[in-house]
């Protein structure tokens, strides 16, 4: 009997592990189903079967106990037996930075908690890559070089402590949370409404570039402002195989994740939380990666959500790395600077990248591309569909190539967003954008429904927009694009002016309908237009007609 009950049992156990097995393959053919470009399948990490958990290597629970000696010995262990998984138990485990070593898991269990030391003797400096650039920085909570197979898994939570990092603005809090930060401590700047962490920080931020001070070069030099060199949460780099699949990562000093130089990288099933008002919360920045997978995972944070990067302007250019072979699925963004975002970091190049089925809800922007003179680098093979947004507080579509280091909203708010300059000479510092489709979108309000804003000496190129639903502020903002296609395009604005193209050339508009009834719905204009076709219809039951001061041939409205 009891042989017979152990044929059943395993008789069972291969029937399930081949429904498994079905499903996962389903689930596989799903994912890369309709990828328009070459797409090699990413590698899994290989994590050999050995397991330790931290507490057999004293590990106290609480959140008052340093646990840093306790997980590393635990890292040890597992890795010289070739690798395996380093469980962490529910709890609050306090933790200073975690090296990795290849061929390890870290598996947060239900419950657990890891918080980092806000201690910063406990992060010394080390070079590495901060915004693009090979610099100087404290070294993050979680680091790891030059290793492989790595994966984060478990439903617990890894918390940064970034309050301990960061700078706020007070036009970012209300006067009751201002009084509650400034009365714990640090150093305020009453003109500018700024709080500082320490007096240590508001030195370093002074004469800064976008958190990078130029004008030092040495490790003594950094070392004097180390409070001001706030770290990325999550740093690995220069890796193969990498996954993160299912925990929580939150309130990140700087950026939270920040995948480096990776070939195969799966991120899936993560949320990714820091406070809104944190400078340079970035959720996801992918730089100069290859094949990437990012699917069904939220962010609510302070600045870009998912970020595809590749270097920037001389360092980004030497390193020459692009980020390439990109699939981007069934995420969900809600506050954020830019729902996927591309840039501005990105002289490497930028290519092969699907977005499909993201859901941005009060995403400052939606879908965000970003550069400027001096970057160089190429973006191209872009493919993006399914997207829906709620409630966007500036351009659901936006690319822009005078980006100067601000969010959407500030330069709004500044009252400007549309740059017109004389050209300048075309040389490798000058960044390019072409050969993007984006289709199947719907835009339930925002403040405006695209901005497409080329230089003048490299027009955006080859754009298409195709099947869009809109219902926003603003309309369409067109300058230095050179082959843009719109087909079936409904749209419906508050302002009369549902089009403006300038210094544009070889529109093609299809199927164009529209709720205006100002006279004058489009504005062309600019030398360099030409080439116009605008086929549509008026839903408000007037003529549609448009403004323009270009010779009769250059353009037509059917």
């Amino acid at each position: 009997m009891k042989i017979k009950l152990m044929a059943l049992a395993l008789i069972a156990l291969t029937y399930l592990n081949g429904r498994n097995s079905m499903a996962q393959k389903s689930r596989t053919r799903a994912l890369y189903s309709g990828i328009e470009f070459s797409m090699p399948q990413v590698q899994e990490p290989r994590i050999p079967n050995n397991t330790v958990n931290i507490k057999d290597f004293g590990a106290i629970s609480g959140g008052d106990f340093l646990n840093t000696q306790a997980i590393a010995e635990a890292i040890d262990a597992v890795s010289k037996k070739g690798g395996g998984k380093v469980i962490i138990p529910a709890g609050i485990w306090l933790t200073g930075p975690i090296i990795l070593k290849s061929n390890i898991e870290l598996h947060a269990s239900s419950g657990a908690l890891i918080r980092f030391s806000t201690d910063k003797d406990l992060y010394p400096l080390i070079e590495t890559s901060f915004e693009g650039l090979d610099t100087w920085r404290c070294l993050s909570p979680i680091y790891g070089k030059n290793i492989e197979n790595i994966a984060f898994t478990g439903s617990g939570i890894w918390d940064g402590s970034g309050e301990a990092w960061r700078m706020v603005k007070k036009s970012k809090l209300t006067e009751s949370e201002w009084k509650k930060l400034v009365a714990s401590g640090g150093v305020v700047d009453q003109k500018n409404g700024y709080w500082y962490p320490s007096e240590q920080f508001k030195v370093g931020a002074n004469g800064a570039d976008q958190n990078v001070r130029f004008d030092l070069t040495t490790k003594e030099e950094f070392q004097a402002i180390r409070d001001f060199l706030r770290p990325v949460m999550v740093s690995i780099q220069n890796a193969k195989r990498v996954k993160f699949d299912g925990p929580v990562f939150q309130n990140s000093p700087a950026w939270c994740l920040h995948p480096f130089m990776i070939e195969d990288l799966i991120v899936r099933n993560i949320t990714v939380r820091n406070p809104w008002y944190s400078q340079n919360g970035d959720g996801l920045d992918v730089e100069s990666c290859k094949n990437v997978i990012i699917e069904n995972s939220s962010f609510d944070v302070g600045d870009d959500a998912i970020c595809i990067k590749s270097g920037k302007d001389q360092d980004g250019r030497d390193r020459g790395v692009a980020c390439e072979n990109l699939i981007i699925k069934n995420n969900v963004v809600y506050h954020g600077h830019g729902g996927v975002t591309v840039g501005s970091e990105m002289s490497g190049g930028v290519k092969n990248m699907h977005v499909s089925h993201n859901t941005f809800i009060g995403t400052d922007v939606g879908l965000r591309f970003k550069s400027t003179r001096g970057r160089g680098g190429v973006v191209e093979n872009i493919y993006i569909s399914d997207i829906y947004m709620v409630n966007i507080p500036s351009q659901a579509i936006s690319f822009n190539l005078y980006y100067g280091g601000k969010s959407a909203a500030e330069v709004m708010a500044e009252g400007g967003d549309k740059q017109r300059s004389t050209p300048m000479a075309v040389t490798e510092e000058t960044p390019q954008f072409k050969n993007i489709s984006i289709k199947n979108i719907e835009i339930k309000g925002a403040h405006q429904a695209v901005l497409l804003q080329g230089l003048p000496e490299m027009n955006l190129e080859n754009i298409e927009l195709s099947n869009l639903t809109i219902d926003a502020d603003q309309g369409l903002d067109i300058v230095d694009v050179s082959g843009l296609t719109i087909n079936n395009m409904s749209i419906r604005t508050k302002s009369p002016q549902v089009l403006e193209i300038y210094n544009s050339k070889e529109i093609n508009i299809n199927n164009l309908k529209h709720y205006s009834t100002a006279k004058n719905a489009f504005t062309i204009g600019g030398p360099e237009s030409k080439k116009i076709l605008i086929k549509g219809t008026s839903q408000a039951g007037q003529q549609t007609s448009f403004a323009e001061d270009l010779p009769k041939d250059s353009v037509q409205f059917q």
